[in-house]
C-alpha cells in the first residue's frame, strides 16, 4: 500500500479524498495538511484520516509517507513541490507543475537531481473518452491525421467559484488553468509538439464578482484572458487551440482530429468519459462505445498509476516528461506572441503505453 502525504484541502480535495479512500485499491491517506487548518480537521474527521500535520515541513519529514501529493493553488506549486522534493520525496502535483517555465525546469532538474519522480494532473486522459479515441485513431479509423483544434471558452469563473480570485492572477488565465487538460489530450492522442505560435488578448480589465461568497467584490485582472495558440506537432500535423474567459456563449466543437478518411470528436478534456463521434464520409456520425474503465470522475487515477509505476520500477504515465513539455506548450504561446514569431520547443515528448484494459476497477499497472 503506498501511503499518501495530501497539501493542500480545497476545492477539488473533496473528489480526491472520496477516490483515493473507496475507489482506489494501493494508495492511502495517511495525513493532510492545510494552511487553513479547519479544512484539514474536517477532511480527517470526514474520511477517517490518521494524521494531521501542522504544516507541510512536518508532513514532508514523516518517514510513512511515500508519495506527496500536491494539490494547493497554481502559483503555490513550485515550493510545495520543490520542498517535497528537497525532503526526499516524489511528488504527484495538480496542474500546471508550475506557474512559469522556469519553474518546471528547475523543478524537473532537482527531481533528476535527486532520482525522485514528479508526475501530475490532469489524469483525465488516462479515462475511458480519450483512451478509446487514442485506439480509434492507432488503428487508423480517421486514416492518417491532417489537422486538430481545441475550445473551451467561457466568461470566467467570477460568476461560480467560491474564490476565483487567483484565476486572473499569476499562475491563471484560461491557458493554465483549462489549457493543461486540452494539450495533454492532443499529445497523448497526435504526439509531441516541435513550435507554437500564439497571440493573446485581456479585453477586461476588472471582473465583478457575482459569486454569493464575494458577491460585488471587483478583481483586477493581472493576465490574458484569451490565447490563440498554433502548434506544430514532431508529425507535421497542424493544430489550433483557443482558451478563453472572455466569451458568453459559442458553438464551437471542444476537441476534433482530422485525418484522411474523417473525423473524430473528443469528448471534454476536462472528464473521463463523454461521448466519442467518428464520423466517416458516406456514414455520418456513429457514436463509438467507449472501450476503456474510467468513465466517471476518477480524479487520483494519475495518483494511483504513480504508486504502481513507483512499485514496478518504471516511468509514470503522467510523469514529469509529459507536464514539463505541456506547460512549455501552455507558457509558449504568450512567449511567441511577445516575440512576434514562432517559439521552438525545446522538450521532446513519446507517447506512454495507452491503460491496460481488463484489470480490476481500481487497480492499475
Amino acid at each position: 500500500m503506498t501511503k499518501i502525504g495530501f497539501v493542500g484541502v480545497g476545492a477539488i480535495s473533496g473528489i480526491y479524498l472520496e477516490n483515493i479512500t473507496k475507489r482506489f485499491k494501493d494508495i492511502e491517506v495517511i495525513g493532510v495538511c492545510d494552511l487553513i487548518r479547519e479544512r484539514a480537521e474536517n477532511a480527517v474527521k470526514k474520511y477517517n484520516i490518521s494524521k494531521l500535520y501542522n504544516d507541510m515541513h512536518e508532513l514532508f519529514a514523516d518517514p510513512e509517507v511515500d508519495v506527496v501529493l500536491n494539490i494547493t493553488r497554481p502559483y503555490e506549486h513550485y515550493e510545495v513541490t520543490k520542498a517535497a522534493l528537497l525532503a526526499g520525496k516524489p511528488v504527484y502535483s495538480e496542474k500546471p507543475l508550475g506557474a512559469t517555465w522556469e519553474e518546471g525546469v528547475e523543478l524537473v532538474k532537482l527531481a533528476k537531481e535527486k532520482g525522485l519522480w514528479i508526475a501530475g494532473a490532469p489524469d483525465t486522459y488516462m479515462g475511458a473518452g480519450i483512451q478509446t479515441c487514442r485506439k480509434l485513431i492507432d488503428e487508423g479509423a480517421i486514416g492518417d491525421i491532417v489537422g486538430a483544434t481545441a475550445f473551451m471558452t467561457c466568461h470566467g469563473h467570477e460568476s461560480w467559484h467560491p474564490d476565483p480570485e487567483f484565476y486572473y492572477k499569476h499562475g491563471g488565465g484560461p491557458m493554465m488553468d483549462m489549457g493543461p487538460y486540452y494539450v495533454t489530450a492532443l499529445i497523448n492522442l497526435m504526439g509531441g509538439v516541435k513550435r507554437v505560435g500564439g497571440m493573446v488578448s485581456k479585453p477586461f480589465a476588472e471582473r465583478v464578482c457575482t459569486c454569493k461568497e464575494h458577491n460585488g467584490e471587483i478583481i483586477t485582472v493581472d493576465v490574458p484572458t484569451s490565447y490563440y495558440g498554433v502548434m506544430e506537432f514532431e508529425s507535421g500535423v497542424v493544430g489550433s487551440i483557443l482558451t478563453s474567459f472572455d466569451i458568453y456563449k459559442a458553438k464551437l466543437p471542444i476537441i476534433e482530429i482530422y485525418g484522411s478518411k474523417g473525423t473524430l470528436r473528443v469528448p471534454d478534456p476536462n472528464c473521463f468519459g463523454g461521448p466519442v463521434v467518428l464520423h466517416i464520409p458516406g456514414k455520418g456520425d456513429e457514436e463509438i462505445p467507449v472501450e476503456f474503465d474510467y468513465p466517471e470522475n476518477s480524479r487520483g487515477l494519475g495518483l494511483a498509476e504513480m504508486a504502481a509505476a513507483l512499485k514496478e520500477g518504471r516511468r509514470p504515465r503522467a510523469s514529469y516528461e509529459q507536464t514539463l513539455h505541456v506547460l512549455e506548450i501552455l507558457t509558449g504561446f504568450e512567449r511567441a506572441a511577445a516575440s512576434g514569431g514562432y517559439l521552438e520547443l525545446t522538450t521532446k515528448y513519446t507517447r506512454e503505453a495507452p491503460m491496460e484494459q481488463g484489470l480490476p476497477h481500481g487497480v492499475l499497472r
